[in-house]
């Protein structure tokens, strides 16, 4: 049998994989603070007897875009926006310190800051908690300042401060989970670093650095693929009948 077909295979199964990784990006466009991931595909040689010609195709996820995307404002005091680069410091549920761009928080009854997907928040000295207040505003430098319960209006007290990051790009990587963290082999003792020179902007989110239409056609393209991949392997099985044909009239 002609490995024509398995190749055909190999490349319409990448294709699918490909397209997953655009659709994710597309379903994605409306996810503040989320991160395209790349898909690109090579060529990988075939072992054992072929023709020169063969070759296997591979998709593969190269790396993540980290470009910001732009800020919508949405006037809520507990959403933050970060100015440029940077990153802010949030908790998983496994107790690791990961990196988000996505800055929509809330208070939960126990007075911890938490993520609207529930991770905490991380400050100076660890998950930021706050107690009864009256009013909240967070400062361009990431300082979270309280009105007490019960208060004059005008005694703000500082509290903590938003833990915010800018390790190199090249350490970072995207996580299955959809945060950003130190590759493995990069990961620091104690945590990242604070960046003091970093600002934060109050009553904005950034949404998704997903450009729609681009995703739109890298899925059309990949579906003419698949189905290119598809025509090649029915054409080999064409030729295989075929042979085995003419081998019977022998």
């Amino acid at each position: 049998m002609d490995k024509a077909l398995y190749i055909g295979m190999s490349g319409a199964k990448q294709n699918m994989l490909s397209q997953r990784a655009h659709a994710n990006n597309l379903a994605n466009v409306n996810t503040t603070g989320f991160k395209k991931d790349f898909a690109q595909a090579r060529s990988m040689p075939v072992f054992g007897e072929h023709h020169p010609t063969r070759a296997y195709a591979m998709s593969e996820r190269p790396g993540t875009d980290l470009s910001a995307g732009a800020l919508m404002q949405t006037g809520r005091k507990m959403d933050v926006a970060l100015e440029g680069d940077g990153w802010l410091a949030i908790q998983n549920n496994l107790g690791e310190e990961v990196f988000t761009r996505s800055g929509s928080m809330q208070i939960d009854v126990n007075g911890l800051m938490r993520l609207a997907s529930g991770e905490m928040v991380l400050g100076n000295g660890g998950p930021v908690a706050l107690p009864p207040f009256d009013n909240l505003q967070i400062g361009a430098d990431g300082t979270v300042s309280i009105v007490p319960a019960g208060g004059p209006p005008d005694q703000l007290v500082e509290v903590d401060r938003l833990k915010l990051v800018n390790p190199p790009p090249e350490v970072l990587e995207k996580g299955l989970d959809g945060f950003i963290r130190r590759k493995p082999d990069q990961a620091i003792d104690g945590g990242e670093p604070v960046d003091a020179a970093l600002r934060v902007a109050s009553g904005f989110l950034e949404s998704s650095n997903v450009n729609a239409v681009e995703e739109m056609v890298s899925n059309l393209q990949l579906s003419r693929q698949y189905e290119m991949q598809v025509k090649v392997m029915r054409t080999a099985n064409e030729n295989s009948e075929a042979a085995a044909r003419l081998l019977q009239n022998l």
